[in-house]
């Protein structure tokens, strides 16, 4: 069957069609994205603006246009952190439902970080043993640990880079003073995923951590995704340092960055490089899936 997955998120909404097959992978079909921000369009009381919504009506109705046109039988969207966050979240819903057809669903932080989880376990497996998985989305952190498909512990935390370059550094606060609390906010968690043991195999997922990679020296995105991508502690030290005195012409210059999260590698990689080193872990690998696939699974294991 032809399936579309639409994620909203804080930064990008991005439909993704595939072909689905009883026993195999799903098969990437189309693609579409577009850079929405929606966590940069909330008001001082934490609602979405007007033109915010407006801006993911379009999209949405937009996307459920190039999901028919490609035909999908159904397509399963859903909502992160920028929306589930939103003081006036029930009310973007409605506007975007009745306006396009497409009900969003909004995702709690904890079934963000286990679906990921779910995709990071299907990609490699059960060889990988005790897998640790970390996500850095625009709003939030997604924290999972665990030996089968369901994680033991699965967190999310309010530390997405575009929520910190927004609330912190955009504002001219301190850069020590972040660095402190995201460490602290980390480090209350750390001893829950360590409990069982640590990880036998670490993982990150998603665009910032695919970013960090690439600004590292891993391949590219168009080497295809069976190319082994990692990220080490120690150079994402380096690149952390590099980043605090750049300017943002500087950065956008970097390998892997794109134009509309510049401004975010900072408060990334400082999460980044708080979460390796508060958890012990000296290289993560980088899997090309991520929560739109952990969805997808879900579904097509409910049929």
């Amino acid at each position: 069957m032809r399936i579309g997955v639409l994620d909203i998120g804080s930064n990008t909404g991005h439909l993704l069609i595939v072909d689905a097959f009883r026993g195999g992978p799903p098969i990437p079909a189309h693609s579409f994205s577009e850079p929405l921000r929606l966590a940069e369009n909330l008001d001082a009381d934490g609602h979405l603006t007007a033109d915010g919504i407006d801006r993911l009506v379009k999209y949405v109705v937009e996307a459920g246009s190039q999901a028919e046109d490609k035909g999908a039988e159904r397509v399963l969207a859903f909502a992160t952190s920028a929306v589930r966050d939103a003081g006036n979240a029930e009310e973007v819903i409605e506007r975007v439902a009745r306006t396009s057809g497409i009900r969003l669903q909004i995702l709690p932080g904890e079934d963000e970080a286990r679906l990921t989880f779910l995709a990071v376990r299907r990609w490699f497996g059960w060889s990988s043993g005790r897998l640790g998985v970390f996500d850095i989305g625009g709003g939030s952190l997604e924290l999972a640990v665990g030996s089968d498909e369901t994680p033991d512990t699965a967190v999310s935390l309010p530390l997405g880079a575009g929520r910190l370059t927004r609330e912190w550094l955009d504002r001219g606060l301190e850069y020590d003073d972040l660095r402190r609390e995201v460490r602290r906010e980390i480090g209350a968690v750390a001893g829950g995923l360590l409990r069982g043991g640590g990880f036998d195999h670490a993982v990150a997922t998603s665009k910032t951590f695919r970013s960090l990679a690439r600004m590292c020296g891993a391949a590219p995105y168009g080497a295809g995704p069976y190319v082994r991508r990692r990220l080490a502690h120690r150079d994402l030290v380096t690149l952390g340092r590099q980043l605090r005195g750049a300017s943002d012409q500087e950065i956008a210059a970097m390998p892997g960055v794109s134009a509309t999260r510049v401004h975010q590698m900072r408060a990334g990689a400082m999460v980044a490089e708080a979460a390796m080193e508060l958890c012990g872990i000296e290289e993560l690998e980088i899997c090309p899936w991520a929560l739109r696939e952990g969805v997808l699974i879900e579904y097509l294991d409910h049929l």
